[in-house]
């Protein structure tokens, strides 16, 4: 990766990481959760988002190392469930937010790279389309690794949520009991290379889609 992308692709994942925890605390307050605004955390502005690791090192490392599949995160924002006004129903939309939150901008910057690419921004000159062209395309990747990686049903990530909250609230404790363990899991699959085999096919199949290539 050349410079330029390198310094392009770091606002790209720190917009798509931020984005993402703003939609689950946005979506928890329209549930009856109000944490995350009492804790200054319903807002866009990055600066209380960002966690040093997973916003700024761990990405800024995968790009060092040419990693083809670029992810981050941002702090998580603070939820209170027992706070929604329904438990069940308020898990599952708070638990997709993020995710749609993700896809919708996985669509929206593959919908201006097909603008850009069909000469409708031509306007704006070759100097200012061609990295806005690299934004594009990475900000569709970056989210679509995103949506499609916290879509796996692993305690802590975003599917084991959608997931619980279809169980009898007596079987969530086995959930939050696993949590402990989960990132561990991921790790172990990420480094064995067996989540990239489960995940990559409907991440290409979605990039692809909404670059329309």
């Amino acid at each position: 990766m050349n410079p330029q992308e390198l310094i392009i692709a770091i606002p790209a994942i720190m917009m798509a990481v931020i984005l993402h925890e703003y939609a689950h605390g946005w979506v928890a307050y329209k549930m009856g959760d109000s944490t995350a605004k009492e804790y200054g955390r319903l807002t866009i502005n990055p600066i209380p988002h960002i966690d040093p690791l997973g916003t700024i090192i761990f990405p800024a490392i995968l790009l060092l190392l040419g990693s083809p599949i670029l992810f981050g995160w941002a702090k998580p924002v603070p939820i209170n469930p027992f706070r929604f006004r329904d438990l069940r129903v308020g898990t599952f939309f708070v638990s997709i937010a993020g995710v749609s939150m993700n896809l919708a901008l996985a669509f929206l910057f593959g919908l201006l790279f097909r603008l850009s690419h069909g000469g409708y921004l031509d306007f704006l000159g070759s100097a200012v389309l061609e990295p806005l062209e690299i934004f594009f395309v990475k900000s569709v990747m970056i989210n679509t690794v995103l949506a499609v990686f916290n879509m796996v049903p692993i305690p802590p990530l975003d599917g084991s949520r959608a997931v619980m909250s279809f169980f009898s609230l007596k079987h969530w404790e086995l959930f939050y009991r696993f949590e402990m363990y989960g990132f561990l899991v991921i790790m172990v699959l990420l480094f064995t290379g067996i989540l990239q085999k489960i995940i990559t096919p409907p991440i290409l199949f979605l990039y692809s889609l909404f670059l329309g290539i």
